[in-house]
């Protein structure tokens, strides 16, 4: 494939997915809202995604710990452990590492499921019988996935925590009571606010691309593959992007 024929599908790609968000708003703003359908994907997304992502912020918050505490002995500043451990999970490690696990669990999830329904015309099926699929199946999972990662990265960062702790007293001893006034004391509502800004968007991008790709699957059971597949490389790529974009601005607001 040559360069120009990239580039091209490149911005077909681009102007496909930005007409697909057209359609998701106006979709949204427009009655009857799907709440029965929506409850049910909060469930899912949000609900049984909570073991994976509270396992991995555990590893997390307890691996940084460990892998920080020689660096600050060499320095003198150990003392500063709970400090570095909150605020690189609160920032930046726990709400980008918790969107990648989401994207890798959810994304695929929905672009598979869409994807087959697409290829056995079950959305055909609703089309005809005269259901909205778009507003059943697109409105609903956006929205549940755009609400549910900030919580469960709120969530994974509270566990992240307890496994910092732990990771402290693994080689040395802190109370719990002096780690979370170390934590409370470090972490500030310019700390808090953009993190969990950021989530939002990183929600919606997972499941926007994720319906996206289910949505207009093709080549029959090959497809499902793919769409599942192409989701979670254009989430992930997405959240990276949204990530720099959200740590511009902020520099430029004064949080950091």
């Amino acid at each position: 494939m040559s360069q120009s024929t990239k580039l091209k599908s490149f911005f077909v790609e681009t102007g496909a997915i930005s007409k697909f968000t057209g359609w998701f708003f106006h979709e949204f703003l427009r009655p009857r809202f799907e709440a029965r359908e929506f409850l049910r994907q909060c469930y899912i997304v949000g609900y049984k995604s909570l073991p994976l992502v509270g396992l991995t912020g555990f590893i997390m918050g307890l691996v940084l710990t460990m892998q920080l505490r020689p660096t600050l002995v060499n320095y003198g500043v150990e003392a500063r452990l709970p400090d570095m451990v909150s605020l690189s999970l609160i920032r930046e490690i726990g709400p980008v590492i918790t969107a990648l696990i989401f994207a890798g669990k959810i994304g695929s999830s929905i672009g598979a499921e869409l994807g087959s329904m697409r290829v056995t015309e079950q959305i055909d099926a609703m089309e005809v019988s005269g259901t909205n699929p778009y507003k059943y199946l697109v409105v609903t999972r956006v929205w549940a996935t755009t609400l549910m990662l900030p919580i469960l990265t709120i969530l994974s960062d509270t566990i992240g925590l307890y496994g910092g702790y732990l990771g402290i007293n693994i080689r040395g001893v802190m109370s719990m009571d002096l780690y979370v006034n170390e934590v409370l004391h470090t972490v500030g509502f310019s700390d808090l606010l953009p993190a969990t800004i950021k989530t939002f968007f990183f929600g919606f991008a997972v499941g926007l691309v994720g319906c996206y790709k289910g949505y207009n699957s093709k080549k029959g059971t090959e497809g499902v593959g793919l769409s599942a597949n192409s989701a979670v490389v254009l989430s992930s790529i997405l959240i990276f992007i949204i990530d720099l974009v959200v740590v511009q601005i902020t520099d430029l607001l004064g949080f950091n």
